[in-house]
């Protein structure tokens, strides 16, 4: 009986995409990119920090119905690495600790609450919803074996992760633990190039103090 209770569960098929877009435009795109890529360099540097973006979570081993896709989800306890999906049977039984969802315009009520449900009933320790529409941020944390709602959300300080919640106006703003702020590729790629012109320009600076220093018959070596 056991064997063909094995034989079942391994012909079952868990597929690697439900068929529904990332997002729904680019404002959500950007929001998505932009938390899971923050939560990837804040956790570069441990090898058992699992993070993955829109990635269909499996809970329960032979049903391939009961699943979801968060936004952004972290696993503490489980190697870096790609997946076709998370199945957490497969995972030492471990659910994520952390979500996040970028609510679309698209996305209604009835959704929403389904996604809540299904956090709450399969383990997940924190879950973070945002409207970059509407500007409105909410939070649940696991008090009690249950998602309660995280009052206030501002400056909330994410157990798990250290980050810290913020708004500006309607932009949510998070904060690493050393005080910087999440960005996107253009923000930090743009800061790259100011350093760069930066060192440049120092670099040209000491050249021509050094010019200058052997016009006067100075050897700028020998005063280093």
């Amino acid at each position: 009986m056991m064997s063909q209770v094995q034989s079942t569960l391994s012909e079952v098929i868990y597929p690697d995409s439900d068929g529904q877009p990332m997002a729904d435009n680019t404002k959500q795109f950007r929001w998505i990119v932009t938390i899971k890529e923050g939560l990837e360099w804040l956790f570069k540097d441990d090898p058992n920090v699992f993070v993955a973006g829109d990635l269909l979570w499996y809970p329960i081993e032979g049903n391939n119905v009961t699943r979801a896709a968060p936004d952004a989800m972290i696993v503490f306890g489980r190697p870096k690495g790609d997946r076709g999906s998370y199945q957490q049977w497969k995972e030492d039984n471990i659910a994520p600790q952390v979500v996040f969802e970028v609510r679309s315009p698209g996305n209604t009520q009835t959704e929403m609450d389904k996604k809540l449900v299904f956090y709450d009933r399969h383990g997940v320790e924190e879950y973070y919803l945002y409207d970059p529409d509407k500007g409105d941020l909410s939070g649940w944390l696991r008090r009690e074996n249950r998602l309660d709602v995280i009052e206030p959300i501002l400056g909330w300080v994410s157990p798990r992760l250290g980050i810290r919640f913020e708004m500006a106006d309607t932009d949510l703003v998070l904060y690493r633990p050393d005080g910087e702020r999440f960005a996107t590729y253009v923000e930090l790629a743009t800061s790259r190039e100011q350093v760069m012109q930066q060192l440049e320009q120092e670099k040209a600076r000491s050249q021509q103090l050094a010019a200058k220093l052997r016009e006067l018959g100075i050897n700028p070596e020998e005063l280093e």
